[in-house]
């Protein structure tokens, strides 16, 4: 998936991890540290994921206990749909991580990468019984095209799976009520940069919020309008390939720390 080159570890090499998964790896350590940049950890805690291709729905998830800038490419733990850790691992995983993201990698064979956090704007946003609206050119993408889920308590029931993806239906964006935000793609950097732009756009309507001025909206054919020109700007998202500005971030971070990649 991705087009970055690297050197391969020897943990690499003892689990026979073959050069698509490592790829794969990569990125994913790659996200968790991009996350941590821009400020929206919740300490060790949430956890984005990413399917390994031609297995029995195996996926990749943070090793707990970690922060987000400790994550790198090998210290991943690789996971099937039953929560069973697949080759050697130093650490074990978060059962909400797992409940959360075995759901959607069983039921989406289309998303390659589940990402959800509880960032201070999407879980204000959250909180709110309206939701998330839409003003913004990045936020009219979500425009009809944004799933929600109630709040049902600390996400390690098994049975709330179902409710999960029942609510998730086919889209990639969902606002979790009291909770937070989650993003799905068909590329790690797809499902990063819907995060990037729901956060965005709630930290927008929080403030056009608080300002107390009366919010000016587009006709709700101009957003539908905007939104299909976002489907139309994601169209590559279906041939799998990486969104143009995720080797930018990739050179910032091997600037500011290439760790991620051993």
């Amino acid at each position: 998936m991705s087009s970055i080159a690297t050197s391969i570890p020897s943990s690499r090499k003892l689990n026979k991890v073959s050069e698509e998964e490592w790829s794969i790896r990569v990125d994913l350590a790659a996200c968790y540290r991009l996350i941590h940049h821009f400020g929206w950890t919740d300490q060790i805690y949430n956890h984005i994921s990413a399917r390994i291709p031609n297995t029995d729905d195996h996926f990749l998830l943070n090793p707990f206990g970690l922060g987000y800038n400790e994550v790198t490419a090998s210290n991943l733990v690789k996971v099937d749909l039953e929560g069973n850790i697949i080759g050697h691992s130093d650490y074990t995983i978060n059962r909400a991580g797992y409940v959360i993201h075995s759901a959607i990698h069983a039921a989406r064979q289309d998303v390659m990468c589940v990402l959800h956090t509880h960032t201070v704007n999407g879980s204000a946003v959250s909180c709110l019984e309206e939701g998330f609206i839409p003003m913004t050119q990045a936020g009219f993408q979500f425009y009809q095209r944004l799933s929600y889920h109630n709040y049902e308590g600390i996400a390690v029931n098994l049975e709330e799976r179902q409710r999960l993806v029942t609510d998730l239906q086919q889209n990639n964006a969902m606002i979790l009520y009291n909770h937070g935000l989650l993003t799905c793609g068909s590329t790690i950097s797809h499902a990063f940069s819907r995060f990037y732009y729901l956060e965005q756009a709630c930290e927008v309507q929080l403030k056009a919020m608080q300002s107390g001025g009366k919010i000016k909206q587009p006709p709700p054919e101009v957003c539908e309008h905007t939104a299909r020109q976002w489907d139309k700007m994601n169209t590559n998202e279906q041939k799998m390939k990486p969104l143009p500005e995720w080797a930018a971030y990739l050179r910032m971070l091997d600037n500011l720390d290439p760790s991620y990649k051993k």
